[in-house]
């Protein structure tokens, strides 16, 4: 996502294969975000239905997907993914900038995601970024990311990157 040029879903789903041969049984395959925001993830939906289809050439594996909000749940659940994950921060200013919103208020979206995923029997991983420092505020709180992390736990993710 962070790619200023468009990366195909043939190249993108080459080094899912390469990944999986590699030894790699957890990739995350895409993000259902926003192609008006994330042009570079438009091809997620695309990735998981191929994905579906070679299903007996990664037996072992699990393709997750990033889901921030309950939009892209529900594209998630209509693809099968079993399982997803939502990002935060630990930063007020990454966040506002990331995802147009505060810690808080995005700590709401994903207790909806988290709650309608598990409902779907859809696992959850939670990512918290800047924890060790943020490019606009600088040093972060500790305090602050065991405020997130201890959220997103409580939401039922069952991980934390």
């Amino acid at each position: 996502q962070n790619e200023k040029s468009i990366v195909s879903a043939a190249t993108k789903l080459d080094l899912i294969d390469k990944l999986y041969k590699a030894g790699l049984r957890s990739i995350e395959a895409g993000a259902f975000v926003s192609p008006k925001w994330v042009p570079q993830m438009a091809d997620t939906e695309e990735i998981f239905k191929t994905l579906q289809t070679k299903k007996s050439d990664y037996p072992e594996a699990t393709f997750s997907a990033l889901t921030p909000n309950l939009t892209g749940l529900d594209k998630a659940l209509a693809l099968g993914v079993k399982e997803v994950a939502v990002f935060g921060a630990a930063s007020e200013s990454f966040s506002k900038k990331n995802i147009n919103c505060t810690i808080d208020e995005s700590l709401d979206r994903f207790k909806a995601v988290c709650d309608k995923a598990i409902q779907h029997d859809v696992k959850v991983r939670g990512y918290v970024s800047c924890v060790l420092g943020c490019p606009y505020e600088g040093e972060i709180k500790p305090e602050k990311v065991l405020y997130v992390t201890q959220r997103l736990l409580e939401m039922g993710c069952y991980e934390i990157s």
